[in-house]
């Protein structure tokens, strides 16, 4: 088979360089117009879940008022027009909080194998916690009430996604996983993501958190099977899940998704170029804008 890449050398520094947007203190979704050369795009991820009671609310709204309470909640996503995209970040795109503004337990080696996962091909891959990488999107575009730099009310936003919103009582979660290629200039990073249903009101939290434990395991497979389909070899795996107890009279959503987006210009301190931000944690890139630090991490 002819090697379709072997002229290619991934840079995260060109991409991010190609994707600033046309506003100052708003992200903008990747493809929007008005982009001068924003042929690249920052891949960020959020995973969350969100509640509401049913009351006063007919079936098709309380699912509306389900899925945008969850789109707030955690790192800001509210207000946008969320299109569904593959699961791929590629030669042209660049994951926040690992190839720019990378999260400083992972810049200073502090995370830890959960578990290993066999591939078939190579050697087996360690599987960390994804929480650095969501938290990284957090800090992007902050919360609702503590924005940062979200992306533009109204905005068009492309991005893989998974969701599931469900009447009480029932468990609603959300899983979410990230698979780095070994060789960058090979193929893309794989983004995995799923979304269920579990039990009723007399299923335990532990229960539940047992049968998450066994979908990451699921999920962490389909990421090598596809590996193997697509004759590529990835260096490691990120991973988590979040949930929550839909009560009797609630709808429940959980949400898992990776907006493609453009950065705010704001968000490249003054005396930098974009390319600086892959030589910076996102600490660095915090003290560098004088961002005050968020204070409602849960």
């Amino acid at each position: 088979m002819k090697d379709l890449v072997s002229g290619i050398r991934y840079d995260a520094s060109n991409v991010i360089s190609q994707a600033i947007g046309p506003s100052k203190e708003f992200c903008m979704g990747y493809l929007n117009p008005g982009v001068v050369g924003g042929e690249g795009y920052i891949s960020t991820m959020k995973l969350s879940v969100g509640t509401v009671d049913v009351k006063d609310l007919d079936a098709i709204t309380e699912r509306i008022v389900a899925k945008d309470r969850c789109e707030k909640n955690d790192a800001y996503l509210g207000q946008v027009n969320l299109m569904k995209a593959s699961s791929f970040c590629g030669q042209n795109g660049a994951i926040w909080g690992f190839d720019l503004a990378m999260h400083d337990d992972i810049a200073k080696r502090k995370e830890m194998p959960i578990y290993m996962q066999v591939q078939p091909e190579g050697a087996d891959i360690p599987v960390y916690n994804i929480r650095p990488l969501l938290e990284a999107t957090e800090r992007l575009f902050g919360r609702a009430k503590e924005r940062r730099f979200p992306v533009l009310p109204g905005a068009y936003v492309p991005g893989g996604s998974r969701k599931v919103v469900a009447c009480g009582p029932v468990w609603v979660w959300s899983v979410i996983g990230l698979a780095i290629l070994k060789d960058r200039s090979k193929g893309a990073c794989l983004f995995v993501k799923d979304a269920g249903t579990y039990g009723d009101d007399s299923t335990t939290e532990g229960e539940a958190i047992g049968f998450l434990e066994g979908i990451l395991r699921k999920a962490t497979n389909s990421i090598a099977l596809c590996g193997e389909d697509q004759d590529v070899i990835y260096d490691r795996i990120y991973i988590g899940y979040k949930y929550t107890f839909v009560e009797p009279g609630q709808v429940g959503c959980a949400l898992s998704c990776t907006p493609a987006v453009y950065m705010a210009q704001n968000a490249i301190p003054a005396d930098m170029k974009p390319a600086d931000l892959c030589q910076m944690t996102i600490s660095d890139w915090e003290e560098k804008l004088g961002l005050e630090e968020l204070t409602i991490f849960e």
